[in-house]
């Protein structure tokens, strides 16, 4: 199993490094060899250094990997000339057709809960977010703003039938997956169809590939009713699914719901490849102070052990990936989870420790339980 490594910029480096340690740790229990990793120099702090915004080569080099890992890319110090950030990961997504933004949201107990509802306590649901088109078509390698002059700037809002069917496929199965363990698996449509062309498309398709998946049950919002929804009720959805802005904004709203960008993981997959990363920036102000939460890094890597799990025909990948999300739940549960991001007293390097702790301990329990 081959890892391309990815760093990058600011607690990049600290979350990475904890997401791999934990990952090792729950492969060795599971009787799994860590994987081999090709690390490749990408980001705004190796720009500076290059020119490059990664290292030639890199980009390739990624596509030869089972999967990607990513800590974080950027700094707001560093800019192109336009005044955009450095951001090859974009254009990873746009070379691997990494269109499925798979983002899970859900709350632990002892985590902060932005919401007086106690239902919140039960917030478990998944944004999925078309990663390589909509909106974010005018970034990455296709540059598609129109300047038409130096009074105005447009940007171009694709939406491809080839990727949005590929897209809802991936959403009704991943709705279809999760009710098979005990979830909802309700899929909702979030869009702007009454206004936009380009989004009554999407629902349009999403209606077209819905008559293949008739045993999931859907629902529809349009994108602004769906932001009031996120806070008024998010215990009633499973499994969104939306354009590429909608997703990035979204998803950070329901982050917030359940503690904070700390805990908010990612997967993008694509046919043949998966980039994990947590959706948190590079926080270049608590940079070297172990202060970060490494968590979101941690449950990505979760995510990246599920997805290898199916890709490799490996199911002792998934019950790693088990384990990871078994002892975040547990550590939460007994509070001896406390990021400093929350207000508690642990850093990176402690909570780092304290899951390598409930890893080992969650295989003990297992054996005993089988014994």
């Amino acid at each position: 199993m081959k890892i391309a490594l990815i760093k990058g910029d600011g607690i990049g480096v600290d979350v990475a490094e904890a997401a791999i340690a934990v990952l090792e740790t729950a492969l060795k229990h599971t009787g799994e060899p860590a994987p081999r990793y090709d690390e490749i120099q990408a980001g705004a702090g190796y720009f500076k250094e290059t020119g490059l915004d990664i290292e030639d080569g890199g980009e390739e080099r990624a596509g030869l990997a089972d999967a990607i890992f990513l800590g974080a890319i950027g700094l707001p110090s560093i800019r192109h000339a336009n005044g955009t950030e450095i951001s090859p990961h974009l254009r990873l997504r746009d070379r691997f057709g990494l269109y499925a933004g798979v983002r899970p949201v859900k709350a632990y107990p002892n985590a902060p809960q932005r919401l007086a509802d106690p239902r919140a306590a039960g917030i478990d649901l998944v944004i999925l977010r078309e990663s390589t088109e909509g909106l974010f078509y005018s970034a990455a390698a296709h540059k598609r703003s129109l300047v038409v002059n130096d009074d105005e700037v447009q940007d171009v809002l694709r939406i491809t039938r080839k990727t949005t069917t590929k897209l809802h496929r991936f959403a009704f199965n991943l709705a279809r997956k999760r009710r098979e363990r005990g979830h909802p698996g309700k899929l909702t449509c979030v869009d702007k169809a009454n206004v936009f062309t380009s989004l009554a498309f999407f629902r349009q398709i999403f209606d077209e590939v819905k008559s293949e998946f008739a045993d999931v049950p859907v629902g529809y919002n349009y994108v602004d009713a769906q932001a009031l929804d996120l806070v008024r009720k998010p215990w009633e959805f499973d499994v969104l699914v939306m354009e590429n802005m909608f997703g990035d904004i979204l998803s950070d709203l329901a982050g917030g719901l359940v503690g904070g960008m700390g805990m908010a993981a990612c997967g993008e997959i694509g046919d043949t490849t998966g980039l994990f990363q947590p959706a948190h920036g590079s926080a270049p102000d608590i940079m070297g102070e172990d202060k970060a939460n490494p968590l979101a890094a941690i449950l990505s890597a979760a995510l990246m052990l599920d997805y290898l799990a199916e890709k490799l025909d490996k199911p002792s990948l998934a019950d790693a990936a088990d384990l990871i999300n078994g002892a975040v739940d547990t550590g939460f549960q007994e509070n001896v989870l406390r990021p400093m991001e929350f207000g508690g007293d642990m850093g990176t390097r402690a909570v780092t420790n304290q899951l390598l702790t409930l890893v080992g301990s969650s295989i003990a329990i297992r054996r005993s339980a089988s014994a």
